[in-house]
């Protein structure tokens, strides 16, 4: 395993980092390493869910199923009024 040293850590993260370190019951270390670990991992997506946000978000009336450039331009004349 790989040693990393820190310096300069602004006293208000330490404080921080040994409080979080204590509510969860481990090491100072350990916690860096979690908390590092973390930090490296992409968020994850709800493919389902954004795809529904975004249909949901695209609904046209039932009688205008089609988005054209002419209906396009009269929606956007309409805002500016």
């Amino acid at each position: 395993m790989a040693t990393l040293t820190l310096k300069n850590v602004p006293d208000a993260v330490m404080k921080r980092l040994k409080a979080q370190a204590a509510r969860h019951r481990r090491s100072l270390n350990s916690e860096a390493i979690d908390v590092l670990a973390g930090a490296g991992q992409a968020a994850s997506v709800d493919v389902d869910a954004l795809i529904a946000r975004a249909r949901a978000v695209r609904i046209l009336p039932a009688t205008d199923r089609f988005l054209t450039p002419r209906r396009l331009n009269a929606w956007k004349r309409q805002g500016r009024m």
